[in-house]
Order: structure tokens, then sequence, then C-alpha cells
């Protein structure tokens, strides 16, 4: 019996244009990384940008050829991009959990909680508002009642967006601000329930809604949050204990990677997203106390250093602004725009004092919340591949993602300007540097 050929390799031209997509991505995301720190911004706006200027935005409109060169639509050669990108994401949040303050969450967890209803009510209902009345031209050939298409709206609007609001904490130095873990908490409950949302939508675009789909998806968060406490600590704490003696920081990175890839391939088939999956087992590494995850300064500096900003670069490349230069589009698009930051900001902000922080911690937390960034462009991109969403509306959506991602820096170094540091968050970092690798001022 003959047995069947083997997968051919990946063709030499498709190799080289991949290699070439990844160096010029990552030159042009440290150098845009660099502009960013000198205009007082992160660097994860310049790293944003990237993509909007190689994509059909700007490089798009060339002549010559270049970009149909550099970077071909056909899915197989783009799909490369994906999956170097999405490996980057996973990581990011994967070590953003592992920062997270787990006793302050639940110290402050009404205080989170409530920051994350506040957040997600009041932009959902102003998206599902501006659903009912926006023209039919930006609703999409799969829409056959409006409802579709306003919820649709809303849960674009009521997402945020981890990955980018790590990276800005992170370029700030905000992570062990309370005020940081705060929004990273608010934000996993808004984008848990984003997800969940995102999938009743989705149902109702293509095979109608059904109490099945929206019981599916809370059992599986039930069984998530139980195999987390329970069996998977407990697992991973004992394979973590195996590598303690082994020297230099090979063993451990394998655990944690794979720990990472795996949890995020299980909620990815439970359709929960793969980027909750990351952040669950960040916080499982987190929770499990063995002390060789001080030896992953390494892995961290690469993810940090070259996987995240390849990932921020990647995101921009399927955006085109150029339908802005439309009337129609372009007020529809401000409209959108004024809904989605006084829903999101205001949401947020109204929460975290009702939860009796002070007036500047609030609108830390209101501009950290209310970036959108990547998450937002995902949804969007679903948006359009069920045919809910139009180019334009498309295009309105992932506006909504880039400018609200360029507002949260200046706000929130604005805002911590007037936040004293506290000796828990001094303790904090110092214990987030050391497992870095890093050195801080004794003083």
């Amino acid at each position: 019996m003959l047995s069947a050929p083997p997968v051919p390799p990946i063709p030499a031209h498709s190799l080289l244009v991949f290699l070439l997509q990844v160096g010029l991505l990552l030159v042009l995301a440290l150098l845009f990384g660099r502009v960013a720190a000198r205009l007082g911004l992160p660097a994860v706006v310049g790293e944003l940008c990237v993509g909007v200027v190689l994509g059909p935005t700007l490089l798009g409109h060339v002549p010559g050829g270049l970009a149909g060169w550099l970077l071909p639509r056909q899915p197989e050669q783009f799909h490369l991009l994906d999956a170097a990108g999405t490996l980057g994401v996973l990581l990011l949040v994967g070590i953003t959990g592992m920062e997270l303050d787990l006793a302050l969450i639940r110290r402050r967890g009404r205080a989170a909680l409530g920051i994350s209803l506040a957040g997600l009510v009041l932009p959902l209902g102003l998206g599902l508002a501006a659903g009912r009345y926006v023209p039919s031209s930006f609703l999409g050939p799969a829409v056959t009642g409006r409802s579709v298409f306003a919820l649709f709206l809303g849960v674009a609007m009521c997402v945020s967006a981890i990955p980018v609001i790590v990276k800005t904490l992170s370029d700030m130095n905000l992570l062990h601000r309370n005020v940081g873990q705060l929004t990273l908490a608010a934000g996993t409950i808004d984008d848990v329930v984003g997800w969940v949302l995102l999938s009743v939508v989705s149902a109702m675009a293509t095979t109608g809604v059904h109490p099945s789909t929206v019981a599916t998806s809370l059992m599986w968060l039930v069984v998530v949050a139980v195999a987390a406490t329970t069996a998977g600590r407990w697992l991973l704490g004992g394979v973590l204990r195996l590598t303690e003696r082994t020297t230099g920081p090979g063993a451990p990175a394998a655990v944690v990677v794979a720990t990472v890839v795996l949890c995020s391939a299980a909620t990815q088939a439970m359709g929960l997203e793969a980027v909750f999956g990351a952040f669950v087992a960040g916080m499982v590494l987190s929770r499990s106390g063995s002390p060789v995850l001080a030896r992953l300064a390494p892995v961290r500096a690469f993810v940090m250093s070259v996987l995240a900003p390849l990932f921020f670069a990647t995101a921009g490349l399927r955006v085109d602004l150029t339908a802005l230069r439309h009337p129609v589009v372009l007020g529809f698009a401000l409209l959108v725009l004024f809904l989605a930051v006084l829903g999101k900001f205001t949401g947020a902000f109204v929460g975290a004092r009702f939860s009796r922080l002070t007036k500047w911690e609030a609108l830390a937390i209101g501009a950290g919340m209310n970036s959108r960034g990547v998450i937002e462009i995902v949804v969007a991109s679903v948006g359009l591949r069920l045919g809910v969403l139009t180019t334009d509306s498309y295009t309105v959506v992932v506006l909504v993602a880039v400018v609200t991602s360029l507002m949260a820096p200046p706000i929130l170094r604005f805002a911590t300007r007037h936040i004293e540091q506290t000796a828990e968050e001094t303790l904090r970092a110092r214990v987030s540097a050391r497992t870095r690798g890093e050195q801080l001022d004794p003083a």
C-alpha cells in the first residue's frame, strides 16, 4: 500500500515575502515606537500606525505595485503574518495575566465589577440606539433586520482591548499601579461578556439565536473558572516544581509558553476566544507561586520587544481609512466615535466613582477602559466576514478602535500625575521588576 505523498513545504517565494514582511514590520515598529515615545506617547501607538501606513490606506495607493508585491492579498500569504502576530498577542496577554495582583482584585472585586458593568451597559445601550437609525447603506448583506446590526454595533462599542491596554500600561510603567490593575480586571470582565455577546450576534446573523447558544457559552465559562481554580492550578504547579532543579530559563520558558498556547487553544475551541484563555493561563501561572517564574525575563523581553510589536503592526494592514473622504461615512464615523467615547469613558468613570475611587483614579480608569484597539478591529473583521457590516461601516468601527487607542495615553499620563504611589504599589513594582530581571532604584 502506497503512503500518501508528504505535504509540500512552503514555496520559496512565499517564504521570501514572509521574511521581508516580518523584517520590515519589526524595523518600522521600532522606528515608529521611538517616534511615539519622543512625542510623549507609548510605543504601542506608533506600532499600531505601522499597519495603517503599509496597508491600503497609504502604501496601497502608491503607484508601481510595491504594495501588491510586499503585501499580496492571497489569504495563504497573509495568514502567515496572522499566525506570527497571534502567537505574539497570546504570549503578551499571558505575561500580563502573570503580573495581575489577584490579592488586590479580591479586595477590590466589587469596584472592578462595578466599573465593568457601568462600562458595559452604557456603551451597549448607545450602540443599540444608534444602530436603529443609521442609513441602510451601512447595513451588511446578511442583515435582515436592524436588530442584528444594532446589537453588533453595541457589542463593538462596549468591548475593551486587553492587548492594547496591557501594552499601554506597560509602556507607561503603570501595570503595578492600583488603577492599572483595576483597569485590567474590569477590562477582562468586559471582554468576556463581549465575546459571549459576539457569539450570540454571530448566531443571529447566520442560523438565528437560540437559548442553547447563550447557555453553551455560559457553561464553558463556568468550566474554565472551575478548571483554573482546581485541577489546572494543581497540575501546573506540579509541572513547574519539576523544572525547579534545572538551570537557566529553558525548561520554565517552555512550560509557560506551552501552557499559554494550550489554554488559548482550549478557549478557542469553546468559542470564548483564544485571548481569554491566554489571560486565564497567566493568572493560573501567577498563583502557582513557583520560584522558577523569576527566570522568565528573557521570554518577557522577546515577547515585549519582538512578538508584541509585530502583532500591533500587523493589525492595521486590513484597515482602509480612505473611505472617510465621503461626507456620509465621515459623519457616521464621527457620530459613532462620539457615542463610543461617551458611553465607555463615562460608564467607567461613573462606575469608579460609585466604587469610592477618587476623581483622578476614575479618570485614569475611564481612559484605559476607553481604549478599544485591536480587539475592536477583530470584532469588526468578524462583522465583515459575516456580512453584518459593509466596507464603510467596517472602516467606521476600525476608526473608533484607532482613535480611542490614541486618546488613552495622554489622559492616563495627566491623571496619574495626581495619584500618589502607595507602598503596596512600590512593593508590587519591585516584585515585578525582579521577575523581569530588572533593577529598581532602591530609593
